[in-house]
């Protein structure tokens, strides 16, 4: 083999080294992302956000919907117990 040659294999070696290293960033990435724990601290952070302000205040137009749309159901529960008796 050549030097020419020798070079040119080093060249793809070093490739392929690289993209293994990328893929196996991405995959501990993805396994990162779709574990449970990850995906739960997701979703609690992203109900928090509906509900707290990002300065740690509460956010009291969304609390009093929430608030209304179950004391709505609740009602409406009740209603239908009470005509189905």
């Amino acid at each position: 083999m050549g030097k020419a040659e020798n070079r040119g294999l080093d060249s793809l070696e070093s490739e392929i080294e690289a993209t293994r290293e990328r893929l196996a960033d991405t995959i501990d990435q993805l396994v990162y992302r779709a574990s449970p724990k990850t995906i739960a601290r997701r979703e609690v952070a992203s109900v928090k956000a509906v509900y707290v302000a990002p300065d740690g205040a509460p956010r009291t137009d969304n609390i009093l919907r929430t608030a209304g749309v179950v004391v709505g159901l609740v009602a409406v529960m009740f209603a239908l117990r009470k005509l189905t008796r």
